[in-house]
């Protein structure tokens, strides 16, 4: 459903996801004045703190869905594993930004791949994967290491297996992973993981953030650096257009982050090869809250209510951020007593292994320019 734009101060944006990305959201939108109702199955969920309104009801209920859309303006979502059946109750009653169609393209990891592939960008080779037999084919044609991952719903090294010897039992390789659909993807020898975080609107006006490059603990982000060191302004350049050029092939309403990796061929050049999409305000854009003119989260807003984007110019020379994983958050006294640290904490009760409760960020300062 479309809607004239722009939404103005004092109206509502629903959020699909209590996470902490829906807390960042909503705590961005209330600077602009815009009220904010979260949905979410989990009466924990970290963004109700600081919401207006909850709804606590699964994503496959119908009626809650319904009576959701009609209590908001616009919705969004901090993830992109709702079920298609809930963004289409959704977008037949209200704006939904990023679109359904948007959505169901970067679900699915096999629709991804073939998608940017399509537009002529650079990806990694790759093959579906249905059965034992399809694994064994896939590896015939790739070859190895490759990494076979779940087509859907897997993140944080979740739903996937690095495959670096010959497979002696594909059957057992594909029960390990519950024998779902899957993709083969074959390795790429990069230099480095970066990330471009952008925002589009429904006009079409784009604006990206410098390229930051990435660094992961037991695949899970740890540390984002940006600028991306060692990356040549005519690479960053490259990244930065094949994340438009992808934004608007779906177009786009709203931030999301394309994942590449860093590669250096024969001759020495050096270039990128997109890994994924996440259609969503994204963990290697949090640095944007002290390190941006204008934060990812709060870009996010302008671009689903119809607002001008702003600035993704730098506030400093560099930005660093780093996540604090399970027990690291306790640590805070420390951080806080660092000049120049900035402390988020996300309000989570349980510091588990592996779990985000928080991330830090430090600003050099000096004179930069954005993107």
């Amino acid at each position: 459903m479309s809607s004239p734009l722009p939404i103005a101060p004092g109206a509502t944006i629903g959020i699909i996801g209590g996470g902490q990305l829906g807390r960042m959201i909503a705590v961005a939108a209330a600077q602009y004045g815009l009220k904010c109702h979260v949905y979410c199955p989990d009466p924990d969920s970290p963004a109700f703190e600081v919401a207006g309104r909850r709804t606590i009801a699964a994503y496959d209920d119908a009626a809650a869905l319904r009576a959701f859309a009609e209590s908001v303006d616009v919705v969004t979502y901090e993830f992109e594993n709702i079920p298609s059946a809930a963004a289409e109750i959704l977008a037949a009653r209200r704006p939904l930004h990023p679109s359904a169609s948007a959505l169901a393209t970067t679900q699915d990891r096999l629709t991804e791949k073939s998608f940017v592939a399509g537009l002529g960008i650079p990806v990694a080779p790759f093959r579906a994967v249905d059965d034992a037999a399809g694994l064994a084919e896939a590896i015939r044609e790739i070859g190895l290491p490759a990494v076979l991952k779940t087509r859907r719903f897997g993140y944080d090294g979740k739903g996937q297996v690095m495959l670096r010897e010959a497979v002696a039992d594909p059957a057992a390789v594909m029960a390990s992973l519950r024998d779902q659909p899957c993709i083969l993807e074959g390795f790429v020898p990069f230099e480095a993981e970066v990330s471009v975080v952008a925002a589009r609107n429904a006009e079409g006006g784009f604006s990206a953030y410098a390229p930051c490059a990435n660094e992961h603990r037991h695949h899970i982000l740890a540390r984002t650096v940006v600028p991306a060191p060692g990356m040549a302004p005519e690479t960053a350049a490259e990244a930065v257009a094949i994340a438009r050029r992808i934004a608007d092939a779906l177009d786009y309403v709203g931030v999301l982050a394309v994942e590449m990796f860093l590669v250096r061929g024969t001759d020495g050049r050096a270039s990128v090869v997109v890994n994924e999409i996440a259609p969503r305000v994204h963990n290697s854009g949090h640095w944007t809250i002290e390190g941006a003119e204008t934060s990812q989260f709060a870009q996010h807003v302008r671009a689903i209510c119809g607002w001008p984007l702003g600035s993704a110019a730098l506030a400093g020379t560099t930005v660093e951020m780093l996540n604090l994983i399970g027990a690291e958050a306790d640590d805070w006294t420390r951080i806080l007593a660092e000049p120049g640290r900035h402390l988020h904490l996300y309000g989570k009760g349980e510091a588990r292994p592996g779990r985000k409760m928080g991330h830090v960020t430090r600003v050099t300062t000096g004179v930069a320019t954005g993107t």
